[in-house]
């Protein structure tokens, strides 16, 4: 039976993957901060026919002893071997970037970035020793393009992306691919959950309204069921010889295109019309 261990799959995207991918037969290392949140995981595959497994597993991975302890329980149940990785866990804030308390902007590169070269640098070994593995990373639309009032997330993508291109030289003579699905807007708890930064009386306070409100309108029109983005990762995971790169959604696929075809200016007009910004020059 293959093998994945998956990152973050309490909500949203990691949790319909491990359903998908139980569905298609693989044993799914579902992994979560808190193992407490495991129910609703647990009850859709529970509910769905498959011929693979589900196992539960505590990892923060913002936390290297949790990243080896997650490592050291999981290989032991496997005969010593993985098959790929999803690094899904992530977090988000949103606001103006003068506002954004240290310890966020800290919070959320050690979630979305450094986790993930804690717990790929823990697996490497492993997928040396037995000579293939994949390594599949949610990048994100984000990744393509700024967005105003989400300049750490951003960030945070971007950096996971160059240093995916990177090490995907390394990891290509001993047999391990790396892959980024880089999804748009999906309808997902992590907006739902991600704080918005609007001191009273601020600066950048009015501004940042009027961009949730033009981001918010924008995801209630266009969010799309996060299945969608589960099966491009199941794709991913089973083809012999998968792209680099999945740009999934419209959106995505969009801003992938634009990428270095367009002034940077035009962008950002073309965004902040979109967003009902107005233009103060």
């Amino acid at each position: 039976m293959r093998t994945v261990l998956i990152t973050g799959t309490s909500t949203g995207i990691g949790r319909i993957t491990a359903k998908v991918l139980v569905s298609k037969g693989w044993h799914v290392f579902a992994t979560m901060r808190n193992l407490d949140k495991k129910g609703p995981l647990e009850k859709m595959v529970g509910e769905a026919d498959g011929p693979g497994r589900l196992t539960f597993v505590a990892l923060d991975v913002t936390d290297p002893a949790s990243i080896d302890a997650a490592v050291e329980d999981i290989l032991p149940q496997t005969g010593g071997t993985l098959d790929a990785v999803v690094h899904n866990a992530g977090v988000a804030i949103a606001g103006a970037h003068e506002d954004l308390p240290d310890t966020e902007i800290r919070r959320v590169m050690e979630t979305n970035f450094f986790g993930v070269l804690g717990l790929t640098r823990a697996l490497l070994p492993t997928f040396r020793a037995q000579k293939h593995g994949r390594i599949v990373c949610i990048s994100s639309q984000s990744a393509f393009a700024g967005q105003p009032t989400n300049s750490i997330y951003c960030a945070s993508k971007w950096a996971l992306e160059g240093w995916a291109e990177s090490i995907a030289y390394e990891l290509d003579p001993f047999g391990i691919d790396v892959v980024l699905i880089e999804p748009g807007p999906y309808k997902t708890e992590i907006w739902e959950a991600t704080e918005r930064v609007t001191p009273p009386g601020g600066p950048y306070t009015n501004w940042v309204r009027l961009v949730m409100r033009g981001a918010d309108a924008h995801a209630a029109k266009n969010a799309r069921d996060p299945k969608e983005v589960a099966d491009v990762v199941a794709k991913a995971l089973e083809t012999p010889h998968p792209k680099f790169r999945y740009p999934v959604g419209f959106f995505a696929k969009l801003d992938f295109f634009l990428r270095g075809k367009v002034p940077s200016r035009f962008i950002r007009r073309g965004t902040t019309r979109y967003l009902g910004i107005p233009r103060t020059r």
